[in-house]
């Protein structure tokens, strides 16, 4: 599978399909593990990090999971090649910053990724759309299994997987969700929502992690101790925290149509105006007001049809992408002017905003939907 073939293909995870999709984004839960008696990747001379990559990255691509994947080393991919996998959530930026000793091996459908010496030997993530933690961790934990039977991974009685670095000591899991909660940040609540959630030992970090911006109304919701705690209880303790939230949104949500639709249909009409009109748009501005015509299918101002032209826009424009699509290096004012052409382009066949359609949401957890929740 070569690097134009992920380009060409948005990934499952980003269909806007899934349980909850209308706010959860994507589910994501990532593994971290270590080869026993061997340097951690931050201690590792180069010559050492390679000896460990040639001893991973053949097992990684064995398995049945990763048929026709992309498989590169790090050092064989353009700093736009890899910003692109960070943009689609596929690597690291910390990855990202990795040379030589490193590489990366992920499957066609960019479900699953598998990055080789970031800051463990060993960082296996499985992403799906909507709320599937239990779906995503299914996947990934089978990897593990497989790959601890060819492996001689790095395990302590006590103290669980041994890991770079203290925090993720234990089961070497992280799980998250990322969250659409324009509702929230409209009505004002959003930092009463982060301020419980890491009451509870959870994290709330931005679009691409830690030390990120929530841009485009996106929060990513993790558990932090993975220290005596089996990994189901975990998931389990995750999703219910989240099902909170998702009843929160849509609760914001009915409150800004039955006492703000004045302000809902402004915030909405203005999104739709400026993105159609506009001649440059910074990359900020771009995801703040795609996040608005999300909300705007969400609640029936426009048609269903027009979610996946939107999810695929929030990826689309952003910086690597808009590059690696023009296929020329463009600086900052030239990305702007090329991001307002192709969100006009794809926006020339959007109806209008209907806000006459705009209704109660219907419960997202009917019984039929909740038989599939993961």
């Amino acid at each position: 599978m070569k690097f134009s073939q992920v380009m060409s293909s948005g990934g499952e995870w980003l269909r806007g399909e899934g349980p909850h999709h209308q706010v959860v984004v994507s589910s994501r839960v990532r593994l971290a593990r270590n080869l026993r008696q061997r340097p951690f990747p931050g201690w590792a001379k180069k010559a050492e990090r390679t000896q460990i990559l040639e001893q991973i990255k053949p097992q990684v691509e064995e398995l049945p999971e990763m048929q026709d994947s992309f498989s590169e080393l790090l050092q064989d991919l353009s700093a736009l090649e890899k910003q692109v996998l960070v943009e689609r959530h596929l690597i690291s930026r910390e990855h990202a910053a990795k040379n030589v000793g490193s590489g990366v091996v992920m499957n066609r459908k960019q479900t699953l990724s598998i990055m080789i010496n970031e800051e463990d030997h060993l960082r296996m993530q499985s992403i799906r759309s909507g709320l599937q933690l239990k779906s995503a961790f299914r996947l990934v934990d089978k990897v593990d299994s497989t790959l601890e039977a060819k492996l001689d991974i790095a395990y302590d009685e006590k103290l669980g997987y041994l890991t770079a670095c203290p925090t993720n000591v234990g089961t070497g899991m992280r799980a998250s969700a990322m969250l659409h909660l324009p509702g929230l940040v409209l009505s004002d609540l959003i930092n009463q929502v982060i301020q419980a959630v890491n009451k509870i030992g959870l994290a709330v970090r931005g679009l691409y992690g830690e030390g990120t911006e929530a841009m485009g109304n996106l929060f990513q919701i993790s558990n932090q101790t993975t220290l005596g705690e089996k990994e189901e209880e975990i998931i389990a303790r995750l999703t219910k925290v989240i099902e909170t939230i998702i009843d929160k949104e849509h609760d914001a949500r009915q409150v800004l149509i039955q006492k703000k639709s004045d302000t809902l249909s402004d915030q909405i009409g203005r999104a739709y105006g400026v993105l159609t009109y506009a001649h440059a748009m910074t990359s900020k501005e771009a995801l703040n007001l795609l996040s608005v015509m999300k909300l705007g299918v969400d609640l029936g101002a426009f048609p269903e049809d027009r979610r996946l032209p939107i999810d695929e826009l929030f990826i689309e424009t952003q910086p690597a992408h808009l590059q690696k699509t023009s296929q020329q290096k463009l600086n900052a004012e030239e990305r702007d002017f090329l991001r307002a052409q192709i969100i006009r382009d794809r926006l020339k066949l959007f109806p209008k905003p209907d806000m006459g359609k705009v209704a109660p949401e219907p419960d997202d957890a009917s019984p039929s939907e909740s038989n599939h929740n993961e």
